[in-house]
């Protein structure tokens, strides 16, 4: 896990050197363990390095194999790659170190663009091609890892982050119209290629790009999702079966994929537990962390799940640190993690995300996270709400999910920014795609390739990844994803949702946290929006910085303002409105005004 960064120049110049060093001085969070830079003809690379696989300096990046007149910057984990580096051996391929990354080198000499088809994990990756002067980029299938690009007439630049980008200069920092539309209505999921920003884009999950000393370009998409039923039906205990060892092996590559050791961020929920469970019998000294945080007086949530990760890590005697996080705290760290994210990000635990990541990185390297069961094996309570709808799916899908209507978003936004509903136009166009068998399909298969892109995921890689700590995702396995979707929508949404993993939990974690009501992870304070926090927000929405950029009408902020928790000012899967303003006006103001131009 890393960070990384380049510059092709497509008018025959060098590439601005200085620029890659601002990049790759803004990654160093990414990776404190070592920083390179290689420069070659029109192509500069950087790269901050975070050791987890073959600790030794042989695998340093950037990395260049002169045999193959190939150089390499990679973010990421290859699961598989020991299986791929033995195959390679075989072929007649000799190998300077342990890494995964050298993998990658010597598996694009032997099967060119397609490698990316044989890995399993995370990737965002830059193989440069000394001898064709060609550039190739590639990310993983579910965009786990982030590669955001800033292109124009003169050259090509990529990051991991956005600020990274930003550090480089000369990008375009006003705001892109239809990109704020999706933000404020899907939960801040702004799809691939757009950001916020005009000038940032980002390569899609499961794309490669493919690019030339001259800017001749190539992009192509190298997997879909199959969403539809197999030819032979299978019955539930072979989906049940199928569940239990895909995952295990998920689970195992995830593991053993470290030369460093390996925790699990436990909750307290089914997922985590559960792969907590299935680690315990292989990983003596297993390091478990869970976060809690103070409650916000009556009538708020329990802030912690406390007694049910302390009821996992008894269970099987794992080495547990929680950590209960004040108010205050939250309060005075929430500027750092505003300035940490690439793209803003509305969910409540991202704060929740970074104050962890902290503690955790003391301790370890790697952590496995739940993070993508839900999407993947139907798990939020709008779920069977959509389905008992009726209507056209977008509808059906908005009534559920969307945070505000079009119309409540016109009234949100300046006149400067309103456009039609592009995202019910975006929901409509991904929901109508083939290879779906029927209307929850259609919404898992957009859940898993799209929405939690870039919701949780990015999240689960961003926030960690600001402290050094790698954070793997076992549940998004692609085969186990794979597998998920084909099922039929009914023994997913049993006994309330993720019944296939309920039923292989049986027997392994205790039923008290199998059919426990299902949690969500709350940072009271950023939910019920009350004293210092309100005032914060209010100071925010009211600043001259805010006033001057005049994106949102006035009236709509007061209208917040004056009610924050009223029941019309959360969105329909609980958020607050007034935190989704306050908070992409806070990350224009802490990473992009005052950037040059």
């Amino acid at each position: 896990m890393c960070g990384i960064c380049g510059e092709l120049r497509f008018d025959g110049g060098s590439p601005d050197l200085a620029a890659i060093g601002r990049m790759t001085g803004q990654l160093a969070r990414r990776g404190p363990d070592h920083a390179g830079t290689f420069a070659d003809g029109p192509l500069a690379l950087g790269h901050r390095r975070l050791a987890i696989i073959d600790l030794s300096a042989s695998a340093d990046q950037p990395m260049v194999d002169p045999a193959l007149q190939l150089s390499l910057v990679f973010n990421g984990t290859i699961y598989n790659y020991r299986e791929l580096r033995a195959e390679l051996i075989a072929a007649g391929y000799l190998f300077f170190s342990e890494s995964d990354s050298e993998v990658i080198l010597k598996a694009y000499h032997a099967w060119g663009e397609a490698c990316v088809q044989r890995f399993y994990g995370m990737f965002a990756f830059a193989v440069w091609d000394l001898r064709r002067a060609r550039l190739f980029l590639a990310r993983d299938r579910f965009g786990i890892k982030p590669l955001y690009l800033a292109r124009d007439g003169r050259r090509l630049r990529f990051a991991s982050s956005v600020q990274a980008l930003l550090a480089g200069g000369g990008i375009d920092t006003r705001l892109d119209p239809v990109a704020l539309h999706h933000h404020f209505t899907l939960h801040a999921v702004v799809p691939a290629p757009r950001t916020v920003l005009a000038g940032v884009r980002k390569l899609p999950p499961a794309s490669t790009m493919t690019l030339g000393a001259d800017g001749a370009t190539e992009q192509r998409t190298y997997w879909t999702l199959d969403a539809t039923r197999p030819a032979r039906p299978l019955a539930e205990a072979d989906w049940l079966a199928e569940t239990r060892r895909v995952l295990a092996r998920a689970l195992e590559r995830h593991r053993l994929a470290a030369d460093v050791p390996v925790g699990v961020l436990l909750s307290g929920g089914l997922d985590s537990s559960l792969l907590v469970g299935l680690l315990a019998d292989h990983v003596d000294d297993l390091l478990t962390f869970s976060i809690g945080f103070e409650d916000v007086g009556a009538g708020a949530e329990k802030a912690d799940e406390f007694e049910y990760s302390d009821l996992i890590a008894q269970r099987f005697n794992t080495r547990h640190h929680r950590h209960l996080i004040a108010n205050s705290e939250v309060l005075a760290r929430l500027p750092e993690a505003v300035a940490a994210m690439s793209e803003p990000m509305v969910s409540h635990d991202v704060i929740a995300f970074y104050l962890l990541a902290e503690r955790v990185s003391k301790q370890v390297k790697v952590a496995l996270s739940g993070q993508g069961a839900d999407e993947v094996f139907g798990g939020y309570f709008w779920y069977p709400r959509m389905e008992a709808e009726a209507g056209p799916a977008v509808e059906r899908f908005g009534r559920h999910y969307f945070d505000r209507d079009h119309g409540e978003y016109l009234e949100m936004v300046a006149p400067s920014y309103h456009l039609p509903d592009v995202s019910a136009e975006l929901v409509a166009r991904e929901l109508a795609r083939p290879q779906a068998d029927g209307f929850l399909d259609q919404v898992w298969r957009f859940d898993a390739t799209t929405l939690i892109v870039d919701d949780p995921v990015k999240r689960v890689d961003n926030m960690p990844m600001a402290w050094g700590l790698e954070a793997r995702v076992p549940f998004l396995d692609h085969e186990l994803v794979e597998l998920a979707a084909r099922m039929p929508p009914e023994l997913k949404l049993r006994e309330g949702g993720k019944y296939p993993l309920k039923a292989i939990a049986r027997g392994v974690i205790p039923d008290a946290v199998i059919d426990r009501s299902k949690g969500y992870f709350p940072v009271p304070a950023l939910k019920h929006v009350r004293g210092p926090f309100l005032e914060l927000m209010r100071g925010i929405l009211q600043s001259e910085a805010c006033l001057r950029r005049g994106l949102y009408q006035r009236a709509y902020v007061d209208r917040l303002l004056a009610a924050p928790e009223a029941a019309e000012n959360f969105t329909r899967i609980q958020g607050s409105k007034l935190w989704h303003l306050a908070l992409l006006e806070w990350w224009l103001q802490v990473n992009v005004d005052g950037v040059p131009q």
